[in-house]
């Protein structure tokens, strides 16, 4: 019998008290392409860190071509040809994109005494290029998009020469086209022999690439099988135990009068002319192609932004350009794309992030009520279904979908009028998306106007009353949702001329 590539032997791991992982064992072949698969808190990602070096297990082992593998040592995991990309980019936002790929490996001249920084810049446009991505080198990653910044790091992993490629939910932040740039690098990979570890929610994409999956739940491996010998409800059915739907269509509700009305908003470089409105109890979806600027109109919207001219007004009040605390008063809430930069307080305790948007209700005399403060996170916690061992621990421990959970529940905890909701499920298994999508329909049906980017066109046709398609920072056209189509969207939403 053939060594596998990778062997995962019984890894164990706790974190103060709760099991992270049980037991887990796993092989790899060389030259294949595994899913992993699992709900958020699965055990998923503390397996990448176990692998990537940054998490010491308990017990277990991991060989590699029958070496072992030294454990908790990053520097031994890069040395076996380890590369992992995680969900969120571990950027440095003031150090250039050339300077982000040769992190800790810079290429240096002159026997080591001087940096070769145009080689390196040189190398990573020649890596972005074959990504198909056009921007310079010495671009702050700061200055990035999500998506483009997703890209620094695949071109990070590619500037290694791995062996072993684990990429944690990768298309998370990227475009249609982007995503299929990245399908075409893998294949590349598998053809050149090397492994690769795709972990992704989107389970179309599990299909479409893996030769087998694993599946964990509750820190557990359930089950290794081919893809070809599964269907997406089986699979859903090993994840999470029982039969879960996310295909939930909400119905509309009855249309009260307009709650956000934006007239002609337009910032220079962004957008131009943008004009709708959402009315109390109305889903309405903002989408297009990543850059078209459905995003840089919400900030604008909430304040984060300034706009060059036109209003936004809220229930007849109309607001001041970049100001938050006057969005917020107005009752207006943004749970923002990127969570880990502009959504979560990352350091700080569930219950203090939970109660950030509502400080103000909870204290008396200037003094914040612990009591208080302490129902809250409970109760959001409890309806959001957080998974976290108490109110206390840092957000920045929890699971990707938990910490998108902990951002929901601290906007929803101010009761928005108006809720924009920027791709809300990123990075969101299917039993956690079904909970998002039925509190949504919930809100809506409650009276929330809702604002809905979100570039899944599954989700957009599923939960929207109105689309709005944006494209290269206008308004293309607006359907309702009993006349859109994945199809007419794309019309709406791709370049002029493009194929």
């Amino acid at each position: 019998m053939n060594t596998p590539f990778l062997d995962i032997n019984n890894i164990s791991k706790t974190f103060g008290g709760v099991r992270a992982l049980t037991n887990v064992s796993l092989s790899i072949e060389s030259g294949e392409i595994h899913g992993l698969c699992g709900e958020n808190g699965a055990g998923k990602s503390t397996l990448i860190k176990v692998l990537g070096g940054s998490v010491r297990p308990e017990t277990g082992s991991v060989t590699i071509n029958g070496q072992p593998l030294p454990l908790g040592s990053v520097p031994a995991s890069e040395e076996a040809g380890i590369a992992i990309i995680h969900q969120e980019s571990a950027a440095f936002p003031h150090l250039d994109t050339y300077d982000n790929v040769f992190v800790g490996r810079e290429i240096r001249r002159f026997g080591g005494v001087v940096l070769d920084r145009a080689r390196m810049k040189t190398e990573t446009a020649t890596l972005l290029a074959r990504l198909e991505q056009r921007f310079d080198p010495r671009t702050p990653v700061g200055d990035l998009q999500p998506a483009q910044r997703q890209m620094v790091a695949i071109a990070r992993a590619l500037s290694r020469n791995c062996r072993l490629m684990v990429m944690d939910e990768p298309t998370a932040s990227l475009s249609t086209r982007e995503t299929g740039v990245l399908f075409r690098i893998i294949r590349q990979l598998k053809a050149d022999g090397v492994s690769v570890i795709y972990v992704s929610h989107r389970l179309e994409e599990v299909f479409e690439l893996a030769d087998r999956v694993t599946v964990l739940r509750d820190g557990r491996k359930v089950d290794t099988v081919p893809t070809n010998a599964i269907d997406r409800a089986g699979l859903i059915r090993l994840m999470v135990g029982r039969d879960v739907s996310d295909a939930r269509t909400r119905e509309p509700s009855v249309r009260a009068g307009v709650v956000l009305d934006v007239d002609g908003l337009t910032r220079a470089d962004a957008f131009t002319g943008i004009s709708f409105q959402v009315r109390a109890g109305e889903v309405v979806a903002l989408t297009g192609l990543v850059g078209a600027g459905r995003s840089e109109v919400a900030r604008a919207i909430f304040g984060v932004d300034g706009r060059d001219s036109g209003t936004v007004t809220v229930n007849g009040r109309t607001l001041i350009p970049a100001d938050i605390q006057a969005a917020v008063q107005a009752g207006i809430a943004l749970v923002p794309e990127d969570r880990q930069r502009s959504g979560l307080a990352a350091p700080m305790s569930v219950k203090a992030n939970l109660s950030l948007a509502v400080l103000k209700s909870l204290a008396r005399v200037g003094i914040i009520s612990d009591a208080k403060e302490d129902a809250l996170a409970v109760s959001m916690m409890n309806r959001m279904a957080i998974k976290a061992e108490n109110t206390e621990v840092a957000a920045e421990t929890l699971s990707g979908g938990n910490q998108q959970k902990v951002v929901l529940g601290k906007w929803l905890a101010a009761s928005p009028r108006v809720l924009i909701l920027d791709e809300p499920t990123r990075g969101i298994d299917v039993g956690a998306k079904a909970e998002v999508y039925d509190l949504i329909g919930k809100l809506a049906d409650g009276g929330t106007a809702i604002l809905l980017i979100s570039s899944e066109l599954p989700e957009v046709l599923r939960l929207s009353d109105r689309i709005i398609v944006m494209r290269s920072g206008r308004i293309s056209g607006e359907l309702p949702r009993e006349e859109a189509t994945q199809e007419r969207i794309l019309s709406l939403a791709m370049p002029e001329g493009a194929a």
